[in-house]
């Protein structure tokens, strides 16, 4: 079956790239509404022609939420789960300069790679296994809306329906141009520093001042050791503001730090680190706000076994899947903390997510959708 499967793959391509032509031209960043739910709106059109149950689950502030569900009404297994994003980092306006363009080795345009190819992917692998009646098992699909601004309102959406699952499959683009598979991914947080000092002239009452910026200066030096790479712990100071004027002892500053964990167990420990976190000068005052926002997807036995299948089924297809594990978060975070097998990165494969040069590389597009449907079939075994 796995040899059909890939002849009806690489016979849909050119379906395929006119329907990521089509999606990549709906233009859908995060932060506005209208645009992301026009996208929700076509995609849903097409899960609509190939039979999907459509949902959407409306959101005031953020694009609504889409959930298609193909396969049996009824069936005595759990679903699986197709997990992805509809939304992108780049405004409105940038298909300008960087216009869809399909050439002989990659397809370039925003939100090509990050994430739409992998929505593509997953229809056209859906609609081949209908033609084939091999799609005998229930499938969610669900695609959110706010994915790169921290999946905030999705988060719930995407937890209850991964507990209605046996798997997930993440959509998100693979890893390196050899196209790995994602067994883990690293856990998200962000701490926000505030420091709160006293202001003074510079010149005539310097001895008066209590600068929040030297302050958070000697804090920023105790969180960078916060940081432990052979426990996966990495803490960013990346940006810094404060002050008014150089000849005003600053009053006010504050610091954004990134932090990345590998291990759910580290979170109450880089948590402690923070809130120990007391001022040098007792003239100033510091606040601490934040938290870890995606919890780390730990490479479990689950997990495992979900790759092993795949890598079975790409030894048939001709090709070798690696399996990778990356520092960046995704949707697929929530799922496994849940205790839900997930495979990620099962998306396209290429470079540059929220690059200029994003683009994906052509001669995988085929080997990845039938390596999807593959997986699709053989979860209704």
């Amino acid at each position: 079956m796995i040899h059909q499967l890939a002849e009806e793959v690489a016979r849909q391509l050119p379906n395929t790239l006119d329907l990521l032509r089509k999606m990549v031209g709906i233009e859908s960043p995060s932060d506005d509404k209208a645009a992301v739910d026009r996208c929700a709106a076509f995609v849903a059109e097409r899960c609509s022609k190939l039979g999907g149950h459509i949902r959407l689950h409306r959101q005031k502030e953020f694009g609504d939420l889409l959930e298609a569900r193909f396969g049996p009404k009824k069936s005595t297994r759990k679903s699986i789960l197709l997990l992805g994003h509809l939304d992108t980092v780049w405004p409105l306006g940038t298909l300008k300069d960087m216009p869809f363009r399909v050439d002989n080795e990659r397809v370039w345009g925003p939100g090509v790679l990050d994430m739409k190819a992998g929505v593509a992917l997953a229809l056209t692998a859906i609609a081949i296994l209908q033609e084939m009646k091999k799609l005998t098992r229930p499938i969610i699909m669900l695609l959110n809306s706010d994915e790169e601004v921290g999946s905030n309102v999705s988060r719930p959406v995407t937890e209850k329906l991964a507990k209605q699952c046996d798997a997930v499959f993440v959509l998100e683009p693979a890893q390196g141009s050899a196209g790995a598979y994602k067994t883990a991914r690293k856990g998200v947080g962000n701490y926000s520093i505030r420091i709160q000092g006293v202001a003074s002239h510079s010149g005539v009452d310097f001895e008066r001042g209590h600068s929040a910026i030297v302050e958070l200066a000697r804090q920023i030096e105790r969180i960078t050791r916060f940081t432990e790479l052979d426990r996966g712990i990495t803490v960013n100071v990346g940006t810094v503001q404060g002050g008014t004027r150089s000849n005003v002892v600053a009053a006010e500053a504050r610091a954004e730090v990134d932090v990345r964990i590998a291990r759910a167990k580290d979170e109450a420990l880089i948590d402690k680190h923070f809130r120990s976190l007391r001022v040098f000068d007792n003239k100033c005052s510091l606040q601490i706000e934040g938290g870890l926002n995606r919890p780390p997807m730990e490479r479990t036995r689950g997990t495992v076994a979900l790759f092993k299948r795949a890598a079975s089924h790409a030894r048939e297809l001709g090709f070798t899947l690696e399996e990778a594990a990356t520092g960046g978060g995704s949707d697929g975070n929530f799922t496994s903390a849940l205790g839900v097998p997930t495979l990620d990165g099962m998306g396209a494969v290429g470079e540059g997510a929220h690059a200029r040069h994003e683009s994906l590389l052509l001669k995988h597009m085929a080997p990845r959708t039938a390596l999807l449907a593959a997986m699709l079939a053989d979860a209704g075994e």
